[in-house]
């Protein structure tokens, strides 16, 4: 009878891949960021140890997004004052914080608590083309 293997920490390598968002559609390339953030790309991917790689977005400000969404999808938050909902659209959200629509989009397809946190950590959002990681060498990472 065999053993059934489970990757220890020190034995995951971890790989960063760069992913152009420009004219992809938002909850397309959320999902597979997802993926690779939770490692399921892996041979190795066990649910319960985080096996991902980190992953660098760039153009996020160019992000598409099908039907009326633009206009009806709303994000909203909650002061916790009476009165005290806040919405905004997405076509808003888009024109001034492009990263925290696709930050938001992909850490909702990630697991909650401590395992979801970590992952969120490893991924890096810029909404034009230049990007500050260099030194992590990634991989163009090809979208489905």
């Amino acid at each position: 009878m065999s053993k059934t293997y489970f990757p220890k920490p020190s034995e995951i390598k971890r790989t960063w891949y760069l992913v152009d968002a420009k004219d992809q559609i938002l909850g397309r390339v959320a999902s597979q960021i997802a993926s690779v953030l939770r490692g399921k790309h892996k041979a190795i991917y066990t649910p319960h140890v985080d096996t991902g790689d980190g992953v660098i977005v760039i153009n996020a400000s160019k992000i598409k997004v099908t039907g009326k969404k633009l206009k009806q999808k709303l994000y909203g938050r909650y002061s916790g004052y009476p009165d005290g909902l806040k919405q905004v659209a997405l076509e808003d959200m888009l024109a001034k914080r492009p990263e925290t629509v696709m930050k938001l989009a992909v850490d909702r397809m990630l697991p909650k608590g401590d395992q979801g946190h970590q992952q969120i950590l490893r991924l890096k959002i810029y909404k034009d083309d230049k990007h500050s990681n260099l030194s992590l060498k990634p991989v163009p990472f090809k979208l489905k």
